[in-house]
């Protein structure tokens, strides 16, 4: 063999060495034959594998060949480097009906995903970088195509699987605070677009409505599979971008995603569309080109082309671009675990919307409050905004209550319960102020902190909401750090109607209830309803306005948007947040205060013509938020709040 020594690792079925399902990693070290230190350690010999080459000074090379009935998956030829690493990824030997575990892809694709998202890190210096592999330059682009296969091979249930799927990859890529452009396709004998890259507002569609309103009929013939088309479409959108020179080229960062079993019946093999992409990227001069794109493909079902996606992906040192999955169920919880073992539960706004299992990570900002009282116990709702704070309603506490913190306990991730080292009502909140009016009961300001005796430890199950006016909030819906409080507002509040929720306890759940805020020239309509409250001798001396302040959203009925009907709240909502979902994050723009009528008595409570909920709105109790949220000489973290 020329000189060449052949390593061959003793070859024995995965359970048998030990080993996952996946990757068969386990390994024979053979000494070198050297009289030196060797530069580089060890390469080792996968099971299944032989290894020619046993030389590990710098610039020796070893190459791997896997036994029959085997095949190659990373690097088949790894070179010695000056700084002691080996070039190129460790390279296993697949059975043909090997897979790897949802754990292994989680850890290993988690890895890989945040050298391509995470942003360098400035200190408040701006003088120290936080190193990462793969940065995002200040300025520059992401942009990302995801290609389903949608053929034949594909049942409806797996296409449906298989849209969820890419659902939770959005929401692991929205952890990060950047804003990427997407690409989203589908693919058979023709390739049709979900999302279009090259679309003027792209940055602002809704990509799970989107892949919602995407229908596994809508690709037309499903008998071919052609992949060469799909990576064909994807390299026309990027020499449009290029060609177009909106955004210099130079600076974007481009991530393919790639989903399916690697079995093509047409067009050919996609290597030279693939290597074109390469070109292409690296066609702009001045930066190591090759960390501009990664290439990640999964296989997914029970025959795959392991050859043709490990050809594919991108082949970089110490990284993995190639999965393999026996079902899409696989990959689905896959993505589960990579978001739950996120190191940014702490980031404002995130929850789970598509779960089916926990629908406490749904809703995980949601704190139940409990006040002992000697006639009977009282519950509200509250809301987690820091890891020490909860906001809610000030009606849901007596005098003494801010005085007797023992009877209050806060129920954050039942069944354990929080003690309260501090009560703090609004000061302005006086629920007997206008009772000479004849408004018997006033809620202006109704609103109260409670303060924690202890951090909250947050969790893929517990985390904060986000609340209007702070920076946080500006990141987690991609403003820019100069707005101020007043376009928040507008960009949040802005239409006559705003599509937003609350939560509601009914046997013992929760769930969720949809309302359309009333604003502009909608608002008189909805306020006016709140005269129903006032004792018909003093409607005529009492003004809607002088119920309902402009500290007030207003919500309910039966005229919203196309005739929609609002849910209504039900006693022991009070104190939830009314919220509004913007870039998949949740903001909190009000408190559930008080309503018009009592619609709860049995099921499912709706609204009738003149039945309205009224919310405070944080926005216009800023100052109150910043006072003993923004706080810096205590031990917890404070907010950062905005002008």
């Amino acid at each position: 063999m020329d000189g060449v020594h052949w390593d061959q690792a003793q070859l024995l079925p995965a359970a048998a060495d030990g080993l996952s399902s996946g990757q068969l990693c386990a390994r024979r070290h053979v000494a070198a034959h050297s009289h030196h230190a060797a530069v580089c350690p060890d390469p080792g010999v996968p099971a299944g594998s032989r290894r020619g080459g046993n030389s590990f000074d710098i610039d020796d090379k070893v190459t791997y060949r896997c036994d029959q009935e085997m095949v190659l998956v990373g690097s088949s030829e790894r070179v010695c480097q000056e700084s002691g690493e080996w070039t190129g990824t460790e390279p296993a030997c697949y059975y043909k009906h090997t897979y790897d575990t949802p754990q292994e892809v989680a850890k290993a694709f988690s890895k890989a995903l945040n050298s391509d998202l995470e942003l360098a890190a400035l200190d408040e210096t701006n003088q120290t970088q936080h190193a990462k592999k793969i940065r995002l330059e200040q300025g520059g682009n992401l942009h990302i195509y995801i290609a389903i296969d949608a053929s034949d091979s594909v049942q409806e249930e797996n296409f449906q699987a298989s849209k969820n799927t890419v659902k939770k990859l959005i929401e692991k890529i929205d952890v990060y605070e950047v804003t990427p452009k997407y690409e989203i396709l589908f693919f058979a004998t023709d390739v049709k677009e979900v999302v279009d890259i090259i679309d003027p507002g792209n940055v602002n569609v809704d990509l799970m409505k989107a892949l919602d309103d995407f229908k596994y009929t809508d690709t037309d013939d499903k008998t071919g599979t052609d992949i060469t088309k799909a990576f064909r479409k994807i390299l026309e959108k990027m020499s449009i971008i290029k060609a177009r020179s909106e955004t210099p080229f130079k600076d974007i960062r481009h991530v393919i995603i790639f989903f399916s079993d690697g079995q093509a019946n047409m067009g050919g093999s996609p290597d030279e569309n693939v290597a074109r992409i390469k070109s292409l990227v690296r066609s702009v001069e001045g930066k190591n080109r090759d960390d501009y794109l990664d290439i990640y493909t999964f296989g997914v079902g029970p025959e795959i082309e392991e050859e043709v996606l490990n050809r594919i992906r991108s082949h970089k040192d110490g990284e993995t671009h190639f999965f393999k999955l026996k079902e899409i169920s696989q990959l689905d919880e896959a993505f589960d675990k990579m978001i739950d073992e996120s190191d940014s539960v702490g980031l404002c706004g995130l929850h789970r919307e598509y779960v089916t299992d926990n629908n406490r990570q749904k809703f995980p900002w949601l704190a139940k409050i409990s006040v002992t009282r000697e006639a009977a116990d009282s519950t509200c709702i509250g809301s987690l905004i820091s890891s020490r704070f909860v906001v809610t309603a000030a009606h849901c506490f007596k005098l003494e209550d801010t005085e007797n913190f023992q009877k209050i306990k806060v129920y954050v991730d039942s069944p354990r319960a929080y003690k309260v080292k501090k009560l703090t009502p609004h000061p302005k909140y006086d629920n007997q102020a206008k009772k000479n009016m004849g408004i018997s009961e006033f809620y202006d300001y109704d609103v109260a902190l409670i303060e924690l005796e202890k951090d909250v430890p947050f969790t893929a199950y517990v985390r904060p909401i986000c609340i209007p006016c702070t920076k946080e909030t500006s990141r987690a819906i991609r403003l820019p750090d100069t707005v101020s409080c007043k376009d928040q507002g507008e960009f949040l509040l802005q239409n006559n109607f705003e599509q937003a929720s609350f939560m509601s306890e009914h046997l013992t759940k929760y769930q969720q209830k949809n309302v359309s805020i009333r604003l502009n020239s909608q608002r008189p309509n909805c306020i006016k309803d709140a005269l129903l409250t006032v004792k018909e001798e003093h409607r005529g001396n009492v003004k809607e306005t002088d119920i309902v302040t402009d500290n007030f959203l207003c919500t309910g009925g039966i005229d919203g948007p196309q005739g929609q009907t609002d849910d209504i709240s039900c006693k022991g909502d009070s104190g939830g947040a009314l919220y509004v979902q913007r870039r998949r994050r949740l903001v909190q723009v009000g408190v559930v205060s008080w309503g018009t009528k009592d619609m709860c008595k049995a099921g499912k409570p709706q609204s009738d013509e003149t039945s309205r909920d009224f919310h405070i709105n944080l926005f216009k109790i800023k100052d109150f938020l910043k006072q003993h949220l923004g706080k810096t000489e205590e031990s917890y973290a404070p907010l950062t709040f905005i002008d």
